[in-house]
């Protein structure tokens, strides 16, 4: 782990979010069956999914594993990031990325695909984050905003990237 802005690594991964923080917990339904999971797995672990909304990652590697450093670049922000923690296991699969120094807040934010009971997939965005920056201060309602807009977005690339019609 290199210099993440923030102290509870992994808390996305237990759901268990820390005190002090804005959350957000979206979850939205994209398909069914065992390869719209693996498909839109895929598209989360490669940052295809990112991609698919314009957002533009430059990582050090192809696919999330804990350590690979990324920015995430929307517009003229640049939000520099690294990967916390991977899942990959039965009906479960994502990553989370935490802020490094330059990025506009300060937390974590996961990416999780799973298969329920019923056939279901479905996929979760689980954050808590909180300014770093003047701009960021400032922009406050605008911000939280951005982030759940950004959290459907994502929802809605999976749906298309992920979904083999069923």
């Amino acid at each position: 782990m290199t210099e993440v802005t923030y102290p509870h690594v992994g808390f996305t991964r237990t759901g268990r979010l820390p005190s002090g923080y804005r959350h957000l917990r979206h979850r939205t339904a994209i398909g069914a069956g065992e390869e719209t999971l693996a498909r839109a797995g895929e598209a989360i672990l490669t940052f295809r999914m990112h991609r698919a909304i314009g957002a533009r990652i430059s990582a050090d590697a192809g696919r999330a594993a804990p350590g690979v450093l990324l920015t995430v670049g929307l517009g003229p922000l640049r939000a520099p990031c690294e990967v916390v923690w991977t899942v990959e296991e039965g009906d479960r699969i994502g990553f989370a990325y935490g802020t490094r120094p330059g990025h506009p807040a300060t937390g974590e934010e996961a990416f999780l695909v799973e298969r329920d009971e019923h056939d279901r997939v479905w996929f979760t965005v689980v954050a808590f984050s909180r300014p770093a920056s003047t701009l960021m201060r400032v922009t406050g309602p605008a911000a939280v905003l951005f982030q759940h807009a950004f959290a459907r977005a994502c929802g809605l690339a999976l749906r298309r990237l992920g979904n083999v019609g069923r």
